[in-house]
């Protein structure tokens, strides 16, 4: 794991945050639209492209997990 590329951690990220919404049943029209509310304006455009890419900000995945209310992270997950 300490060797791990960029690449890799941004298709961890990526599946983990593609988790969550699917476990907390929150498509990405929902998010968008949650994470307006809480601010930060996007578009499912937006959302889809961030989370495909896997290489979103720090401040959009915890407001992400805040949106879905998420109640914690286990980094095991990642």
């Amino acid at each position: 794991m300490s060797g791990d590329s960029e690449d890799q951690w941004a298709e961890r990220t990526k599946r983990f945050i593609k988790a969550e919404l699917k476990r907390a049943d929150v498509t990405y029209d929902d998010l968008a639209e949650r994470l307006s509310k809480l601010g930060l304006p996007e578009t499912k455009a937006s959302v889809a492209n961030k989370i495909s890419r896997g290489t979103f900000s720090a401040v959009f995945l915890v407001a992400t997990l805040k949106a879905i209310d998420c109640p914690n992270v286990r980094v095991e997950d990642l």
